[in-house]
């Protein structure tokens, strides 16, 4: 069906250069856009794909990889290169910087003014290569939607709205008067102003509070210039860096949710300015699956399908690939929209060694990744996204090693629910780490002598899933020394010896030790399809602190 729009003249006055309100002229071109998009009933966008891929840009310079030098910096081609080799996926998301400083020619904040003006009058005169290579006219937004046109993948652009991660050397800055490369002059010459809280070391505080009307202003007009200045096919709106957006305490529940929903809806308005390739662009948003946290940062989400318009949801647990039951509810509110689910390198990370970024992570193996995805279907998903997936390879610090390349391997086979469904799984409940984004985790749990605890772990084996499995719990120290009682859905469970891998993959790294687990063989009719009850009951001993436990079922 083709579809057409009609013919609607919109004359707007030439005024002499200096008296041009540019800001005005957007908010009118945007109002009359969005009534045109309105009265033409413009084309829907095409029925969503299975698989978003997220990169987030910094993998780049951060990570050792085959097609580039370790101090090559960033290029063109190196971007190139993160799309060609996540051959298989049907969207190509990429989060073009922090979301605070314009990877483009922009005439909001200009890679001029920040690289040229800004960080050389605070005395900055060595460059990071993001620098060097925006001052050379460098436009990665460009370079995504030329080689996802090569390669017949459709490139999106992911925004994040409240990005924290330049804030991590504010205290610094602070008491030298030096801004990081990645402060753009909008924050910190409002610092004082917009702060969400005064500790400069916590992210929750040192991001900018969006009660503010000029915070919502400043995101809305690089994001507005962005959907004017480049064709891409979609974008999503990151609530999820930074997740922090509001002071619960001085912002009511109900304003909060309006100057957000007003704010996806004018983004709605700024990205109908245009069409892909004749057709409407999506416009998504990455949020918390954790449903429970929504109210508190203005996540609306039934509000934003029917007054803005969002063309799909993507449920994130921020740094980890997590097993529950987040679409299910997404789906009683909203049983049309499509609704992916998140997937990232890690499972479980561990204590830092030797600050931000260096934590021992255990790493999502294949058969983790089917099976999340499974679980996802089974739920009413449309399809799954990655996110952090760059992150097997060398990066931070070489104590959270060994590395591996990504497994490039698993991304066609992620959108093919017959394919999952049939694959061994892997079931598992992880603490996680301590971060707020998660909402109430099954784990940690301190088991104390002679009180019983349960888990509750969701599962969908299928025929293929035929043998017995493998129950295992893992503790943040050796617990061999201590006697457990186990039953699954009421059927005790006999213990067994560790396996360290009860489903083969080729990642060595902080795997846990035997002494740090105890382990039950699961007779395969003890596992149903939906909520399984795992009660575990420490006889003898010291508590034990438990911090995962997966249930892996093999195929015939």
């Amino acid at each position: 069906m083709i579809h057409h729009f009609p013919c609607v003249s919109l004359s707007v006055p030439t005024f002499p250069a200096h008296r041009l309100d540019r800001r005005r002229f957007l908010q009118l071109a945007t109002s009359a856009a969005a009534w045109v998009a309105r009265s033409a009933d413009a084309a829907p966008p095409n029925t969503l794909p299975r698989l978003l891929y997220s990169n987030d840009t910094t993998n780049i310079t951060s990570c050792t990889s085959p097609w580039r030098k370790s101090k090559g910096g960033i290029s063109d081609e190196s971007l190139r290169a993160t799309i060609r080799e996540a051959a298989g996926v049907d969207v190509h998301l990429l989060q073009p910087g922090l979301g605070w400083i314009p990877w483009w020619d922009s005439e909001v904040y200009s890679p001029k003014q920040h690289y040229g003006e800004f960080l050389p009058a605070h005395g900055i005169q060595k460059l990071n290569s993001f620098g060097k290579y925006l001052l050379q006219g460098g436009d990665l937004v460009r370079t995504l939607t030329d080689e996802c046109a090569k390669e017949a993948i459709l490139p999106f652009v992911s925004y994040r709205l409240n990005d924290g991660h330049h804030t991590r050397g504010l205290k610094e800055s602070l008491k030298t008067g030096i801004p990081d490369q990645g402060m753009s002059r909008h924050y910190w010459e409002n610092l004082d102003r917009y702060r969400i809280g005064k500790d400069p070391s916590n992210w929750d505080e040192a991001v900018f509070d969006w009660s503010i009307p000029a915070v919502r202003d400043h995101k809305a007009a690089l994001i507005t210039e962005l959907c004017e200045t480049h064709d891409f096919a979609g974008l999503e709106l990151d609530f999820l860096r930074h997740w922090v957006r509001f002071s619960t305490e001085r912002t009511p529940a109900e304003v909060r949710a309006d100057l957000t929903t007003e704010f996806v809806k004018k983004i709605r308005a700024a990205l109908d300015l245009k069409t892909w390739q004749g057709r409407k662009r999506w416009l998504g948003v990455r949020v918390p699956a954790c449903l429970d946290l929504h109210a508190d940062q203005g996540v609306d989400l039934v509000r934003w399908v029917k007054e803005a318009g969002i063309d799909f949801i993507n449920l994130s647990h921020s740094y980890f690939t997590i097993q529950d039951d987040a679409v299910a509810q997404v789906r009683a509110l909203l049983p049309d929209i499509p609704v992916y689910v998140e997937m990232t390198h890690t499972t479980l990370t561990g204590k830092a060694l030797a600050g931000s970024g260096t934590q021992p992570y255990l790493r999502t193996t294949d058969a983790q990744f089917y099976t999340t995805a499974h679980l996802a279907y089974q739920q009413g998903a449309t399809g799954v996204s990655l996110f952090n997936f760059a992150y097997y390879r060398e990066h931070s610090h070489p104590g959270i090693g060994p590395f591996h390349e990504p497994p490039f391997h698993v991304l066609p086979h992620l959108k093919d629910r017959e394919f999952v469904a049939r694959q061994p799984h892997w079931y598992f409940l992880t603490a996680g780490r301590k971060d707020p984004v998660l909402g109430a985790m099954p784990l940690p749990v301190e088991l104390q002598p002679g009180k019983p605890h349960t888990f509750h772990l969701r599962t969908a084996p299928t025929s293929a899933h035929t043998r017995d499995g493998l129950l295992r719990f893992r503790a943040t120290e050796p617990i061999a020394d201590r006697a457990f009682e186990v039953s699954l859905n009421g059927q005790p469970l006999a213990t067994t010896p560790f396996v360290a891998k009860p489903i083969d993959h080729p990642y060595d790294a902080w795997l846990g030790e035997a002494n740090e687990h105890t382990c039950f063989t699961v007779p395969r009719s003890t596992v149903k399809t939906g909520i399984n009850d795992i009660e575990i009951l420490l006889k003898t001993g010291t508590p034990a602190p438990l911090i995962y436990l997966d249930l892996t079922l093999p195929v015939r």
